[in-house]
């Protein structure tokens, strides 16, 4: 995870979305598939994350990603 962009609407002062990288380079958002709670304590950045995706894009970005989990430290 590379960094956090802030909420809006009723996610004001929370997490909006966060930046991640795949381990080809490919860089994108994710916006969804948190709870209040992960978007009030978000994951660290440097974190590594799980999240779910339904194909990709002809550039090979993962098509509507979604938050599942961060990954233990190992």
């Amino acid at each position: 995870m590379l960094a956090h962009f802030p909420g809006e609407g009723k996610y004001t002062g929370m997490l909006g979305s966060i930046l991640v990288e795949t381990p080809g380079g490919k860089r994108f958002k994710i916006g969804t598939g948190f709870s209040d709670a992960q978007r009030r304590a978000p994951p660290k950045i440097g974190a590594t994350i799980t999240y779910k995706y339904f194909g990709t894009t002809g550039k090979g970005i993962p098509r509507f990603a979604s938050f599942l989990r961060e990954r233990p430290m190992e």
